[in-house]
């Protein structure tokens, strides 16, 4: 049943709330809200603006509708999908209007711990905590740990994140704020601080020392290697020994890659066995090749700035491609040396004025991560 009130303060009007269902149509949702207005409707129908609300309407989501006690409506609040904005259509003089509105998020801190008994996504799902933050802490610490071999059953993580909620429901997560992550017994913390009020920042260690290194270990989020670095390897499509000078990524045509370093596009387009080649320049001595791809992103060309992480291709079988893979090469001084081994550079630590804001900052977290560690150990002890 949907929540009803009294609007106080107005001669008339009601306050209704409905959650979409599987299978709901605007007419069903808007009678669920006990809309009986036949103008109402037909402006959904046809405004531009409001046209998004038959798009989207995603089960579990929350709408509210202001109407009067004979069903007219007064106002309608759509939060949109993918933004932190709400479509707000309003009965105004001589008809409706439709716009759209940031919501006013209330951000809360959340701590949570799991550990790894098959993948990260499956540890993160168990503890309660949104795809966006595991993906955060691939990223976080995806020069330390390679999250598509290095991880092991009884790995441990503890992480304490941003939840941004709007009327005391969950939107969606935000940053992470601290977390620790123990892979094979080695444990490396990371911690966000930022010198000018969150516009920028980064993530260090407890010491201070920044943990974003000049290049990304891997050049897609998740995915699995089919094929190292090696000197002599069977070529599955030319049925010849020869060497591989690069490490292939098996996964689904379509995937997004990422440009692991901030660089300028050197080359986009074909190139013999390469299908759809990508070559990167980065800081003079380093290039990166991403080979086989189905396409380029947007905007990738020729003399085009990426930044590190930013979408450049997708995933494909273009080329000398016995299957769906992307094939990836880092190369020093034009030779190709093996991505998943040579040592990354870092970025330079905290100066010493941001050095002690970074302790003030940190340490309450330090102590409450340190406390979400304990209570997780002990509930494994129970099991």
């Amino acid at each position: 049943m949907p929540s009803v009130a009294v609007l106080p303060g107005t001669e008339q009007g009601y306050l209704r709330e409905e959650r979409i269902q599987r299978g709901d149509t605007v007419a069903n949702l808007l009678s669920r809200l006990g809309v009986n207005d036949k103008e109402a409707f037909e402006f959904l129908r046809t405004n531009t603006t409001a046209q998004v609300i038959s798009r989207q309407l995603r089960p579990g989501k929350q709408v509210t509708a202001r109407t009067t006690d004979t069903g007219e409506l007064l106002a309608l609040h759509f939060p949109e999908n993918g933004k932190d904005a709400l479509i707000v259509v309003e009965r105004a003089q001589g008809g409706f209007t439709a716009t759209e509105q940031p919501l006013a998020l209330e951000s809360r801190t959340i701590f949570r711990a799991g550990e790894i008994r098959y993948s990260l996504f499956g540890a993160t799902d168990a503890a309660g905590i949104p795809d966006n933050i595991a993906t955060q802490l691939a990223e976080i610490f995806g020069g330390d740990i390679d999250f598509h071999r290095d991880l092991r059953k009884g790995d441990r993580f503890n992480v304490a994140y941003e939840m941004l909620y709007q009327r005391g429901q969950p939107v969606r997560g935000g940053r992470i704020l601290a977390a620790e992550f123990t892979n094979d017994q080695k444990t490396y913390q990371a911690y966000w601080y930022s010198s000018d009020n969150g516009k920028t920042g980064g993530y260090y260690s407890a010491e201070g020392k920044s943990l974003r290194k000049a290049f990304l270990r891997s050049p897609l989020e998740f995915s699995r290697v089919t094929s190292g670095f090696t000197n002599n390897r069977f070529h599955p499509v030319l049925n010849t020994w020869r060497a591989h000078k690069g490490v292939d990524y098996g996964a689904p045509i379509g995937t997004r890659v990422r440009s692991v370093a901030d660089g300028t596009v050197e080359f986009a387009g074909r190139q013999g066995g390469y299908g759809n080649l990508l070559l990167i320049r980065h800081h003079g001595t380093y290039t990166t090749a991403y080979g086989h791809l189905n396409g380029f992103a947007a905007g990738i060309r020729k003399g085009a700035r990426v930044a590190q992480g930013d979408t450049i291709g997708y995933v494909g079988q273009t080329g000398l491609a016995s299957g769906p893979h992307l094939h990836y090469e880092f190369r020093v001084r034009e030779q190709q040396v093996n991505p998943l081994t040579v040592t990354l550079p870092t970025a330079p630590p905290l100066g010493a004025a941001d050095a002690a804001r970074f302790q003030a900052t940190a340490e309450p977290l330090r102590a409450q991560i340190q406390l979400t560690r304990e209570s997780a150990g002990v509930a494994l002890a129970m099991e």
